[in-house]
């Protein structure tokens, strides 16, 4: 059987993708500290809870990488400090120890020699310059290069996880080692932290239904890529066997939605309409952050949960709650 180790785990990301690991018979060993902020949820908790092929381990993996000498057939590297808007503008030193966690990720792969490792990058790690009200794009994965100039990402995050993918460089060129990365955009799903965007405001507005006007964060203009959490797991497991090897792949739908669009569409889902409006002393974080596809495509991806049908999924789960 096949064995593979995934740290951050008990995330949101990470919790989805132990679930489809064991579904798909691998052996999951999951490292996770459960630190405050993180999201994390226990195991009983998870929308599937795990009952054969799993074993917790309840640390840093920090400690677990200085102390283990395991050889897994696959790494899946998700630990990091990261919640929502707030903490990324306001914990930065905080996040900034993810730099301390990749580094020492990468000193353990290149000791225990893994099968392959996968590293979750960020859509962060994209240069802000590229994400301006006056000089926006789509985002493709060959505008990060570590041969010329590179531009600002967003934030400690940001840089952190750029310096994971040059890290994950190194490791290939120097160590030999198999690994990939991938940058995920704005993921969402129906047990999503309510520290993040997508969930908070499903909550906010059924919670104000029938009020004349309703309010989003920043400008309300600013766009982010939303993608169902299903989907990102789907494209992971498809491709993290086929990338070549030292890649990285968008997790993207290519789709830009601004956060008044997203609350209309919310708000229909309930079954009104308010006036939507921005509130300016909110942070709002780059103004366009979209994925381009086409790498995604040529493997054959494309979303199953399109943006409509994943805000139903999501008020269905809040309305099961009593909060």
């Amino acid at each position: 059987m096949a064995r593979a180790l995934v740290t951050g785990g008990a995330g949101f990301v990470g919790r989805h993708l132990c679930g489809k690991l064991i579904s798909e018979g691998v052996d999951v060993v999951c490292v996770d500290k459960f630190a405050r902020g993180t999201g994390a949820m226990r195991p009983a908790e998870w929308p599937n809870p795990p009952k054969a092929g799993f074993s917790l381990i309840e640390e840093d993996c920090r400690r677990y990488f200085d102390r283990a000498d395991d050889r897994f057939d696959m790494v899946f590297h998700l630990a990091a400090m990261v919640g929502g808007r707030v903490m990324l503008e306001t914990q930065t030193l905080l996040v900034a120890e993810d730099l301390a966690v990749d580094t020492d990720m990468w000193r353990w792969a290149a000791r225990t020699r893994p099968g392959s490792v996968v590293y979750f990058s960020s859509s962060a790690a994209y240069p802000v310059s590229l994400q301006r009200p006056e000089a926006y794009r789509k985002l493709s994965e060959d505008m990060i290069g570590f041969e010329a100039s590179i531009g600002v990402p967003d934030l400690s995050y940001g840089w952190a996880k750029l310096s994971g993918e040059y890290l994950m460089k190194l490791y290939v060129e120097n160590y030999g080692g198999r690994a990939v990365a991938y940058r995920p955009f704005s993921g969402y799903g129906e047990d999503q932290d309510l520290s993040y965007p997508f969930p908070a405001i499903c909550r906010r507005l059924l919670e104000e239904r029938g009020a004349e006007e309703v309010f989003v964060w920043g400008s309300g203009r600013q766009c982010r890529d939303f993608i169902h959490i299903s989907d990102c797991i789907d494209f992971v497991w498809r491709t993290f066997t086929r990338l070549q090897n030292g890649a990285c792949l968008n997790i993207s739908t290519g789709v830009a939605t601004s956060f008044i669009e997203l609350a209309r569409l919310v708000s229909r889902g309930i079954g009104w309409e308010p006036k939507i409006s921005g509130r300016s002393d909110k942070p709002e974080g780059v103004f366009y952050r979209c994925g381009d596809t086409a790498l995604q495509a040529s493997y054959g991806l494309s979303p199953r949960v399109d943006l409509e049908a994943g805000v139903a999924l999501t008020l269905d789960h809040l309305r099961s709650r009593v909060y």
